[in-house]
């Protein structure tokens, strides 16, 4: 019998927590022939990103993957073989109790948010006993070396962008998408796309053209010269895109999310010469930090071919590497077996 996989997310950063978890849900079940429930909070958010889904129903089938409206009622026959939590979402409490009484115990992986920080790879795959609970958790961290679970990546993913590239030519001209937080400098960097000679057309998903579905965002990303995007799924996608991009991280109120910026920021420009490294560093800091976009854009776009061709070579080194579902399924299936 095919194993059952249980996947939970609770949204904090809508459409990035959604569209990762439903990403690998979708993945597990693909491309690895296992039976998914993906467990929502929120319903209407999944919906935005694939308008598929009708955020009233409580449970629905999309892609092979079962989704299910998040709920606080469960038996140990509810449980499934493995259990994915997300970002630390913890299952709702009875669920946790239902894992403890089932027989066998399933095993239990949390999925913890996409870093490049350098302590993700000593606490990948460590295991953490429940305090009240025959039960075991283990924490499974996304990330960008051979000691990390790797990132997201459709088996035919880079296949499908050069099919696409070679039947959709570049336009002349400078494409840019922006996909970003309210807190964003938009109205400076339109502002500069506009000074800019030529000046460069801005595509904005959700603001002046209808919100895109996943499959449609990916395609506007390879679409364009320079992406600006934002949170989790957007920022990985576009990194697959093999396009210049910059990052409007989920900012948080103790400033934590600049020691994880700065430490993407430090792996990403390994290998750039420094001019190229710091116009890259710039950008993206006066991006997050609200100020200073103009002058930072003006020498960013100077230095595109560079980046373009920096941008590829870091995809073509991620993607000879094991994506993170095929690696989370070896885990659960060989590992904590």
């Amino acid at each position: 019998m095919d194993e059952r996989w249980d996947i939970f997310c609770k949204v904090v950063d809508n459409y990035g927590d959604a569209g990762v978890a439903w990403r690998l849900a979708r993945e597990v079940a693909r491309e690895h022939g296992k039976r998914v429930r993906l467990w929502l909070g929120a319903l209407e958010v999944l919906a935005v990103i694939r308008p598929e889904i009708d955020a009233t129903r409580d449970t629905q089938e999309l892609e092979g993957v079962e989704v299910v409206r998040w709920r606080e009622d469960f038996t140990p026959a509810d449980v499934a073989d493995v259990v994915v939590e997300t970002f630390g979402c913890d299952p709702p409490p009875a669920y946790v109790l239902a894992m403890a009484e089932r027989s066998p115990r399933p095993r239990w992986i949390n999925l913890e948010y996409l870093s490049a920080e350098d302590w993700v790879e000593g606490s990948h795959a460590l295991p953490s006993p429940h305090t009240k609970l025959p039960l075991v958790k283990h924490y499974f961290f996304p990330g960008f070396t051979r000691k990390t679970g790797g990132l997201l990546r459709e088996g035919d993913l880079v296949a499908r962008r050069e099919a696409w590239r070679l039947s959709h030519p570049r336009e002349p001209g400078l494409r840019a998408s922006v996909f970003a937080y309210p807190s964003a400098p938009v109205d400076e960097l339109l502002a500069a796309f506009r000074a800019s000679d030529p000046p460069v057309e801005a595509i904005r998903p959700g603001v002046d053209t209808p919100f895109l579905q996943q499959d449609r965002y990916d395609e506007l990303l390879w679409s364009c010269d320079v992406n600006f995007v934002r949170g989790e799924d957007s920022f990985l996608r576009a990194q697959w895109a093999a396009r210049p991009f910059i990052w409007h991280i989920y900012p948080t109120e103790d400033g934590a999310h600049w020691i994880k910026l700065s430490a993407f920021l430090a792996r990403y420009t390994e290998g750039l010469d420094r001019p190229d490294a710091a116009a890259v560093t710039a950008l993206w800091e006066a991006w997050n930090r609200g100020e200073g976009v103009a002058k930072a854009w003006e020498e960013f776009r100077a230095r595109l071919p560079a980046l373009g061709a920096h941008a590829r070579s870091w995809a073509d080194r991620q993607a000879s590497r094991t994506d993170l579902a095929s690696a989370i399924v070896d885990f659960a299936d060989h590992v904590l077996k």
